[in-house]
């Protein structure tokens, strides 16, 4: 994903934001309130107020289910833990800082096909049935946002040929990668850099 947060850097220069103000390769880590700290993929930090935090992950097969799982639960459990952070006056005092979460899933046989869901005790929600793990990814990005644990997510599917050429594509309307950077550009925009 080191490609996506150059770009992203880039964006952000163009966008007005100072060099030294972006961070993406050190000093990443923001205090929680369940763990000390958290490290998260670009920061973008000025006169002492967090303005951008990001996420930027990825997955490739074969094991989708459990690695879903997982990611599910570091997304939610980062923005929560930040969030939290935040009213605990952790981080800014007044300033509410922009989170984002970039997504990057393999685009195969494995991760498109249907999945099946046991529910011994209780039905699971509907759209989660025979949702594909792409399927999954794009529930989890769209309700990340709609719970207002992030600003904005990107969902991208690649194979691993494509991806090295920059072949992508883009399941969800509302989860485009062009939507997500209008989103982050137009919150530094309203800083005085």
């Amino acid at each position: 994903m080191d490609g996506f947060i150059e770009l992203l850097t880039e964006i952000l220069i163009e966008a007005g934001v100072s060099k030294s103000a972006i961070f993406h390769s050190a000093y990443l880590e923001l205090p929680g309130y369940f763990r000390p700290t958290k490290e998260w993929d670009l920061l973008v930090i000025k006169d002492e107020q967090l303005m951008v935090a990001l996420e930027a992950k990825s997955q490739v097969g074969p094991s989708f289910g459990n690695n879903f799982n997982n990611r599910t639960e570091e997304a939610i459990g980062s923005a929560v833990d930040l969030w939290t952070a935040f009213r605990e006056g952790a981080l800014n005092k007044t300033t509410q800082p922009w989170l984002g979460y970039v997504f990057l899933l393999e685009d195969s046989v494995g991760s498109r096909r249907p999945t099946s869901v046991r529910e011994p005790h209780f039905e699971v929600f509907p759209e989660f049935k025979g949702a594909s793990y792409a399927g999954r990814y794009e529930i989890l990005c769209r309700k990340l946002v709609r719970e207002r644990h992030y600003s904005s997510a990107a969902l991208l599917l690649s194979t691993r040929d494509g991806g090295k050429k920059g072949q992508f594509a883009e399941p969800a309307s509302d989860l485009l990668f062009d939507s997500f950077v209008r989103s982050l550009k137009a919150h530094v925009s309203a800083v005085s850099w």
